[in-house]
């Protein structure tokens, strides 16, 4: 429960990766609505789904999923692309953004939801696995990026 979290006194809260339909994991969803806003959170697949499922967001099933490396994703704030590791059946979708969410990244191969933030509540998530550092280590920065803004 966010209670039992919040009890534990975090810094943050990482919610990671993995498998089934998002919009299941009703019990996360809710935990994750009264969490949002109280510490800081990021999440990574899945837990990107869930978060924005939190949010207000809906999720789908892809007709194919987004697998393996060289997944090109562009960054909404210089840009950017990022090369990806993927793993998922299920995307974000965009069509009704709720007011404070933020798209801050999109699969170039489908125009999917690839990175939603909500700076005023400090979340943030990614649909890629920045862990799996494929490349030049094109995103292992989120890591870096997450914990300046939880120590900020």
């Amino acid at each position: 429960s966010a209670d039992a979290i919040r009890s534990l006194d975090p810094d943050a809260v990482f919610v990671s990766n993995g498998p089934g339909d998002p919009a299941a994991a009703v019990t996360v969803i809710e935990t994750l609505r009264t969490l949002v806003g109280t510490v800081p959170v990021f999440g990574i697949c899945m837990g990107h789904q869930l978060l924005a499922r939190a949010m207000g967001l809906d999720t789908q099933k892809l007709h194919f999923g987004h697998r393996g490396a060289n997944h090109p994703v562009r960054r909404s704030e210089d840009g950017g692309v990022e090369i990806t590791v993927q793993n998922h059946g299920y995307a974000v979708s965009a069509d009704r953004l709720p007011d404070g969410i933020v798209v801050t990244r999109t699969s170039l191969f489908d125009g999917s939801v690839e990175g939603i933030a909500v700076p005023e509540l400090r979340a943030w998530s990614v649909q890629y696995h920045p862990e799996a550092r494929p490349g030049p280590l094109d995103a292992g920065y989120l890591f870096d990026r997450f914990v300046a803004e939880v120590s900020a």
